[in-house]
């Protein structure tokens, strides 16, 4: 299985950037996406999650309202529309492939990640 992210760059704070995810190697309609983040010198975190069909989202409540996590399987590609875009939502971005929704929110929760996208967000 393998996971490519697309989609970051440098914003402005305020502005608005999507990314992707393509996964390969399997259908993935069944599995569990997420996205985290890593910021320069903290801990990866949580951004947000999707259920297979897609009909279930949860979010980390430092982005909920601004993010929105889509996908679509017939493409078996997972999105992250981030909207008002601020200084500290700079990370690398990744994606992430897992099977327990219960676990969604934790990185143990997951089998296989990307390599991540910068995204940089100036004030």
């Amino acid at each position: 299985v393998q996971l490519e992210e697309s989609g970051g760059g440098l914003v402005q704070a305020g502005g608005s950037l999507r990314l992707s995810c393509a996964a390969s190697g399997r259908t993935f309609s069944s599995d569990v996406m997420g996205w985290f983040r890593q910021a320069p010198e903290k801990e990866r975190e949580f951004v947000a999650a999707i259920s297979g069909t897609g009909g279930t989202t949860y979010y980390a409540a430092s982005v909920k309202a601004r993010f929105t996590i889509s996908r679509d399987n017939a493409k078996n590609t997972v999105y992250l529309q981030m909207n008002d875009l601020k200084p500290e939502d700079t990370a690398v971005y990744y994606c992430a492939l897992g099977s327990i929704w219960s676990a969604s929110e934790s990185e143990s929760g997951y089998n296989y990640w990307g390599q991540g996208t910068q995204v940089t967000v100036s004030s």
